[in-house]
């Protein structure tokens, strides 16, 4: 059997295998909703410029919302031998309205560009679920950040106790994070705010078209200025690929530490039963499986974003079959994106702050030992390698005596250079608010952070 749509040029039938293979029907389909919006657009143009009359856009309109009810409602037959939603919805509309109107939807457009402009439509609107999610997950963070100001805990580099922080200080630290991948996506959908309709195959078309009105119609800022490039494009979906793969890094680095936190070894948070799973033998278990998937769902959304860029490292202008490629890779990962902020964000609402096992924690490690030294430069004018040095001694002695430095009771008698007044700085809230540089763990400075964020959020 002939495919029907390039008929005229072959005399002989296609295999069926190659049917098959060249069909993407099963992937493309997701993209129904965006083809039938796209294909409006171009309709009402073409009727704007008098290559379509009144009547026959009126029949198309009706047409394909009829389509889509039947896609909507399970009715509509998804047939592989259409390769693609672009053929099967315009075989469908024929049906309905006649291959009379129906064959001249297609005037002024290829399936290159009609396939970018739909692609285009589908990014552009998983962009702006995304970042309803992640404005979502700020909120919680905040929630945090405002009620555990004054929980103390370990931060951490090289996963050694470093310094006191405050529970808030450490979770804003996150929230920046996801501040900064809302922006990332601000500006991947500014760039992507270009319609490519109307570009056809790649050469634009001889009609008279208004390529600016169909833009407009479908809320674009504006045209891609050369057709080759609009049909070849697929920045837009790099760009959101990258930014996936990026909120991926941040939110398993956080999954990281939230399965460091609720071990027995730790014992900082607790992780809420209706987001935790037991084990099939050991009837003790509970294990933190949301934050695991996600930390593993990372190496997914990594895999396609290598997968579209090595699609596209090569491929000759204009179009090429290559690119049918791009969007299966695509899909999965805004899906996972998207159930994976949900999902986390549910669980972070729920979770329990150990805050007496963040405290005890502080005692091992000496976190205090920073403080003693800037305070022997602050105060008694010791350059700073030798105070280092002076307080690398504290600590050894503190080693000896099986006690953290917090626990000292006389710094004098290790070193004469300590006064009465250096003991004081041996507390953990008294080290959290002596900072005073912008951006450190102060409850002063955390509450500007957190003034910084609300701001942020409520101007999205």
């Amino acid at each position: 059997m002939k495919n029907e749509m390039w008929s005229g040029r072959f005399s002989g039938a296609s295999d069926e295998l190659l049917k098959e293979f060249n069909a993407s029907l099963n992937v493309d389909k997701t993209l129904f909703n965006e083809d039938i919006q796209g294909s409006i657009a171009h309709a009402t143009m073409l009727e704007s410029c008098g290559i379509l009359k009144k009547e026959e856009l009126d029949a198309i309109i009706k047409g394909l919302e009829q389509v889509k009810s039947e896609i909507e409602q399970g009715k509509f037959v998804f047939d592989i031998k259409d390769e693609d939603i672009h053929m099967a919805i315009e075989k469908r509309l024929s049906e309905i309205i006649g291959s009379e109107i129906g064959g001249r939807l297609h005037t002024a457009r290829s399936r290159n560009d009609q396939v970018a402009t739909d692609f285009k439509l589908f990014v552009k609107k998983s962009h702006i679920e995304l970042l309803k999610l992640l404005k979502e997950l700020i909120q919680t963070m905040l929630e945090h950040a405002k009620v555990h100001k004054k929980t103390i805990m370990p931060s951490f580099t090289h996963l050694q106790h470093a310094q006191p922080v405050s529970f808030s200080f450490y979770i804003l630290a996150y929230a920046f994070m996801l501040m900064r991948d809302i922006k990332r996506l601000q500006n991947s959908l500014e760039l992507a705010d270009f319609s490519p309709l109307g570009s056809c195959a790649c050469a634009g078309t001889s009609y008279a078209t208004n390529r600016e009105l169909s833009a407009e119609i479908l809320e674009f800022k504006d045209i891609m200025p050369n057709a080759m490039d609009g049909v070849s494009d697929r920045d837009f979906a790099l760009d959101l690929l990258y930014d996936i793969a990026v909120i991926f890094t941040h939110t398993s680095r956080l999954c990281e530490e939230m399965i460091l936190f609720s071990s027995s070894e730790f014992s900082f948070i607790t992780i809420s039963d209706s987001f935790s799973t037991g084990s099939s033998i050991m009837p003790q278990k509970k294990n933190p499986d949301v934050c695991e998937l996600i930390r593993g769902k990372t190496g997914r959304v990594y895999g396609n974003l290598i997968s579209l860029l090595t699609i596209m490292k090569a491929l000759p202008l204009a179009y090429n079959k290559d690119m049918q490629e791009d969007k299966e890779g695509l899909f999965d990962s805004v899906k996972t994106a998207k159930d994976s902020l949900i999902i986390l964000n549910a669980m972070l609402k729920e979770i329990q702050i150990n805050k007496e096992n963040m405290l005890n924690a502080c005692k091992k490690g000496h976190l205090l030992a920073t403080d003693l030294a800037d305070y022997l430069v602050r105060e008694k004018n010791i350059p700073f390698r030798k105070a280092h040095f002076i307080v690398g001694n504290v600590v050894a002695q503190a080693e000896a005596q099986g006690i953290d430095i917090s626990e000292i009771k006389d710094l004098s008698k290790i070193d004469p250079v300590f006064d009465e007044k250096a003991m004081e700085l041996l507390n953990f809230e008294f080290s959290l608010n002596s900072k005073q540089s912008e951006g450190s763990s102060s409850i002063a400075s955390v509450e500007k952070q957190i003034q910084i964020l609300e701001g942020f959020i409520q101007n999205l």
